[in-house]
């Protein structure tokens, strides 16, 4: 995949779209914005937009060349993204390891609603928040929460797929039932991803996840902006 640029709206700064998502007529809006400048020592990036497996490259291209440029690390504003999966945060985890590679940093500065769920539900919130000399316990923190979340991370999105395949739900909407299925009832979100799938091989899905499943679904349909919530 390639990125196109754009024409610069911030000074001494640049502006990229994915390009599969932006054909060559210009008719069609990119679903994902990515505006990079220099602050300082370190460089601000501003991702709008939809963070999917169609724009990860375009993201993960961006991350690494405002790594480069910077002589501390990122600061990344993530406040306008309306969607991210996990492919998105395989690239935030990605680049992070570059940047400690590096002697640098990614700092998420700001996070919408949607990212939020991601980082807090694959418990890797704590990654991305800059910890100046960050001590041996610290960092063996860090290493076990990214270990938990690479290893929770299939049954999640096995758990997505099961409520997609059986409400018709986008994978955004899917994820909003797991959170909120998860917050509603105290549950640990990887044991509620546990109970939906072992429910589909023959096991009964606890009747206080079930109904919290139904009400959500419920909720999700009337308040979604899109009718039926139909897959993207």
């Amino acid at each position: 995949m390639s990125e196109r640029t754009l024409p610069v709206q911030l000074t001494g700064g640049d502006q990229t779209a994915s390009a599969e998502t932006r054909p060559a007529s210009g008719h069609q809006q990119p679903s994902l914005w990515i505006e990079t400048h220099p602050a300082r020592d370190r460089t601000a990036v501003v991702v709008t937009g939809e963070i999917d497996i169609a724009g990860v490259r375009a993201l993960s291209e961006a991350l690494l060349r405002a790594l480069g440029r910077s002589v501390h690390g990122i600061d990344l504003d993530l406040s306008g993204v309306d969607f991210c999966d996990c492919s998105g945060l395989g690239v935030l985890i990605r680049v992070r390891r570059h940047a400690r590679e590096a002697g640098k940093d990614l700092a998420v500065q700001a996070a919408s609603p949607a990212v939020r769920r991601v980082l807090a539900g694959t418990g890797t919130l704590s990654l991305f928040v800059v910890t100046e000399g960050a001590s041996e316990p610290e960092l063996r923190a860090e290493i076990m929460h990214l270990k938990r979340a690479m290893e929770t991370r299939p049954v999640i999105d096995l758990a997505r797929g099961v409520l997609m395949a059986s409400f018709g739900l986008s994978a955004e909407g899917a994820w909003t039932v797991l959170v909120d299925v998860s917050q509603n009832t105290n549950t640990k979100l990887r044991d509620v991803a546990y109970g939906l799938v072992n429910a589909v091989n023959g096991d009964g899905l606890p009747e206080p996840l079930r109904h919290q499943v139904a009400a959500t679904v419920g909720k999700l349909r009337r308040s979604c902006a899109v009718p039926g919530d139909q897959e993207r």
